[in-house]
């Protein structure tokens, strides 16, 4: 049984957005419209039903975009290895952002996982930057994935070796299966922490089988070599991060490593017992974090326009007086 709040509410609209390679995004709008606008975007093999415990917290008074990353849930698979990248993540952020904003609207941006990545490797386009109040990166890291997976036993020693075996874990392009027992209790020791009930469990599992296996593939690869370091000093707006104590796929060295590097950093938050999974392990906690996000980014833009009142009456003093 799934728990209620794993469900999404009914979209107030669906829309089909067009990437810059024509590529099509599912994105899926939840809230008032006029209400603080939040995109999310999900991570590697998951979809829009990830986020329901974060959108049914959130939705009641905050204009909530999820959409589909492409090859996930309802977006269009890419027609080639092409349309793999973290350019095209970029590309597609961008493209979500333009259609869902008004001229002179921003969001704040929460991604999980490859949705941080996202996020990071969108930062130095000019209209995502000039989009976002504030961003959230959620069990996410922004390089040296292989290298710092602990999927692999701490028994199995040898760097070597633990990181062939995490690249073939993570490269597998053995089909999932249909969930069960066994598959549950794979993806709970890999993704969740192990107070995670058995609900949760099954709604993730659901989700993420779902995922097509050429997908999931073809994603992985790209992971396997993802460096978006760079993106980090680009990412100008407020952002925090979150992270969870006993996550294996990104563990909270890439998180301190980020927070490090942020350049308008506004907090960690690590998230004890909770795995990769954070968003549906302690939505509670997540949504807390996008809430106080939106609130630090409108205070922000309220003590900007002060700023400018108060230089412009200076300068028509100044020039009443000269």
């Amino acid at each position: 049984m799934i728990d209620a709040d794993c469900v999404l509410p009914d979209p107030a609209a669906i829309r089909r957005v067009r990437s810059a390679d024509g590529t099509g995004l599912n994105v899926e709008l939840y809230g008032p419209t006029g209400a603080p606008v939040v995109v999310l975007a999900h991570g590697w093999t998951c979809s829009t039903p990830f986020w329901a415990p974060v959108v049914n917290r959130l939705a009641a008074d905050h204009r909530v975009v999820a959409y589909d990353q492409r090859g996930h849930g309802r977006s269009d698979v890419p027609s080639g290895p092409g349309g793999y990248g973290t350019a095209r993540l970029a590309d597609d952020l961008e493209a979500v952002l333009t259609d869902v904003l008004p001229d002179g609207g921003r969001a704040v941006l929460a991604g999980h996982s490859m949705g941080g990545m996202t996020i990071m490797a969108a930062a130095d386009r000019g209209g995502v930057a000039a989009r976002t109040a504030g961003a959230l990166l959620i069990s996410t890291g922004p390089a040296d994935l292989v290298a710092e997976l602990l999927v692999v036993p701490a028994a199995v020693r040898g760097t070597g070796l633990r990181r062939a075996l995490h690249r073939a874990v993570l490269e597998s392009k053995l089909p999932l299966g249909p969930v069960n027992g066994v598959s549950r209790a794979l993806l709970k020791y890999a993704t969740m922490g192990p107070g995670t009930p058995a609900a949760r469990v099954d709604a993730c599992a659901r989700i993420v089988h779902a995922c097509p296996t050429s997908v999931r593939h073809s994603w992985a690869k790209v992971l396997g070599e993802l460096d978006v370091t760079a993106g980090l000093a680009r990412l100008t707006a407020p952002t925090a991060v979150v992270v969870g104590s006993r996550d294996r796929l990104t563990p909270p060295v890439h998180a301190r490593r980020m927070a490090a590097a942020l350049p308008d950093p506004q907090g960690l938050l690590e998230l004890p017992g909770v795995g990769h999974m954070s968003p549906m392990e302690r939505p509670a906690e997540v949504a807390a974090e996008i809430r106080r996000i939106v609130t630090l980014a409108a205070d922000t833009r309220a003590d900007t326009r002060a700023d400018t009142r108060a230089d412009t009456r200076a300068d028509k003093q100044r020039s009443a007086t000269a």
